[in-house]
């Protein structure tokens, strides 16, 4: 299934939406990105850091107590959670990163809720010897602080966003204003599958590789494909990452897991996939939260990644065409997975992927026992203990 049209759209969604002179400049950025799809060098600097800078590829790891505790089907977790940095987004900055030092650009700057794309954007900025500044949400700021001190060693400027929820919408605002002050020299690396064209498909190719590899080592462990690919949804880029390959799957179950955060009759959710309109966000259309005067309505999750009221122009193009299996976990439920995950198998989890997990423990029965289900793991936990610890737990 061909999912990109030459100007950017996925079915109804996508586009740029923004002033003429941002335009041009997006419209350079994806002549360059173009370029660099058949530029060897380009490609083989890519493959390259991919082995020895972000560990790739990435273990496909069978959960074996998991799997007996659940009596369900094997499920198997994809361990971005190893990646240097500690999360799926190193392969989304090493693309984006080797890209703007291609084009000449001196300075990255980047949103972040969760604060792992943060990280790893500050992370290939001082590898490739550029400037960094990082946009986060104060309130973002204050329950990620082991992120934002990574950031700050790493030698990135953290920019706090007081404005509106202080959460990863306003930081995005606060990115994109920067980047149209100083376009000439730098460079906007967006962190998800969002925002105007050429970002949700540079996005998406960048990331890609997790479900490329999910099919090589599943064929090589089981010989078969997967039952599903079950995947978190904020903005979208791990998931659309994990699923891609897998579109023309039919048989291969897409499960979109998006945060219900208090519930979904609180108001207090982040559920763009179920419950979004057709709206222009951030430059470019897409699934979003709306409250009854058609304005951006505030999203909410207590996994900062995943507050965000659109989602990936992609992911919304296959939520209408039927191809998504949608799900939700509120915050109750991905705490509780959590803490799950890291007691049967040691392993702890983003908060955001823990929404994923929570998925597969309370749909386990629904599977049978031959079914297989890959969980993917999008990031680890170090940066979620200490506020889930207080917050939650204590």
């Amino acid at each position: 299934m061909k999912t990109t049209t030459e100007n950017g759209f996925f079915g109804d969604f996508g586009g740029v939406f923004l002033p003429p002179a941002l335009e041009k400049v997006l419209a350079d950025l994806a002549t360059e990105y173009e370029k660099s799809k058949t530029d060897k060098d380009f490609q083989k600097q890519l493959k390259h850091l991919y082995q020895v800078y972000a560990n790739r590829p990435s273990t496909l790891y069978f959960a074996e107590n998991m799997t007996a505790d659940l009596k369900g089907p094997k499920i198997y977790l994809k361990r971005e959670d190893l990646n240097h940095t500690g999360a799926h987004k190193i392969n989304n900055v090493i693309g984006q990163g080797l890209l703007a030092k291609k084009m000449g650009k001196t300075k990255l700057i980047a949103e972040t809720g969760a604060g792992q794309h943060g990280v790893a954007t500050a992370t290939i900025a001082a590898y490739l010897g550029m400037e960094c500044d990082i946009y986060m949400g104060a309130r973002d700021i204050d329950a990620q602080k082991p992120n934002v001190y990574r950031m700050k060693i790493l030698g990135a400027k953290v920019i706090p966003v007081t404005q509106g929820q202080g959460t990863l919408k306003d930081a995005v605002d606060a990115a994109l204003t920067a980047f149209v002050a100083d376009y000439a020299t730098t460079h906007y690396l967006l962190g998800s599958a969002v925002g105007p064209h050429p970002y949700p498909t540079m996005v998406r190719d960048f990331q890609k590789i997790v479900g490329q590899e999910i099919r090589q080592q599943i064929m090589k462990m089981e010989g078969r494909l997967p039952t599903s690919i079950v995947a978190c949804v904020g903005g979208g880029s791990n998931a659309i990452g994990a699923m891609y390959d897998f579109i023309p799957e039919k048989n291969v179950e897409l499960v979109a897991v998006e945060p219900a955060g208090r519930g979904l009759l609180s108001g207090r959710h982040g559920l763009s996939l179920a419950a979004g309109k057709p709206t222009v966000i951030h430059g470019y259309k897409t699934l979003t939260l709306v409250d009854d005067k058609g304005e951006i309505k505030e999203s909410y999750s207590a996994a900062s990644g995943l507050d965000y009221p659109g989602v990936g122009p992609e992911l919304s193009m296959l939520k209408e065409s039927g191809r998504l299996t949608l799900s939700e976990a509120t915050d109750a439920e991905a705490v509780d997975a959590f803490v799950y995950l890291s007691r049967i198998e040691g392993i702890i989890p983003a908060l955001e992927s823990a929404h994923a997990v929570a998925y597969i423990k309370r749909e386990a029965k629904k599977y049978k026992k031959t079914d297989i289900v890959v969980v993917n793991l999008s990031g680890r936990g170090d940066k979620d203990v200490e506020h889930v610890y207080e917050t939650f737990i204590k």
